[in-house]
């Protein structure tokens, strides 16, 4: 029998940005540096290998989010607990809106993701950083 599914990912990602904050890439150039600030990489290792990184981000594959911000996690990673804003991107936009909402939804503040990903990013000539 074949599936009937009822809600899509567009729709995911647009109530996802209906309430977190999407920062727009001038912006985040801008704050690239900042100590206030942990760009987070939600990409898997292949693209980032593939793609490079924006410099100095954190990578955290999705499917390690959840497990890497819970203090009681056996995962959790201390980069999690620090008092800043924690700033996801990953392709385009959208694994990063998901995560946002969660990183939000767990607790974890304050948070946003970049508009237009690292697609966004390297179009309007952000800073590249090789991974190896």
């Amino acid at each position: 029998m074949a599936q009937t599914i009822t809600k899509h990912v567009k729709d995911m990602v647009a109530e996802a940005n209906a309430v977190v904050t999407t920062m727009p890439i001038e912006e985040a150039k801008a704050l690239l540096g900042s100590e206030d600030y942990v760009f987070v990489d939600l990409r898997d290792p292949r693209e980032l290998k593939r793609e490079g990184k924006i410099p100095g981000a954190f990578s955290c594959p999705r499917g390690m989010l959840e497990f890497w911000i819970d203090p009681e996690s056996p995962y959790h990673k201390d980069v999690f607990a620090q008092d800043k804003t924690f700033v996801f991107y990953c392709a385009s936009a959208w694994r990063s809106a998901l995560s946002a909402r969660l990183a939000q939804e767990m607790g974890l503040q304050p948070v946003a993701h970049i508009e237009g990903g690292f697609s966004g990013w390297k179009k309007a000539g952000g800073e590249v950083e090789e991974v190896a």
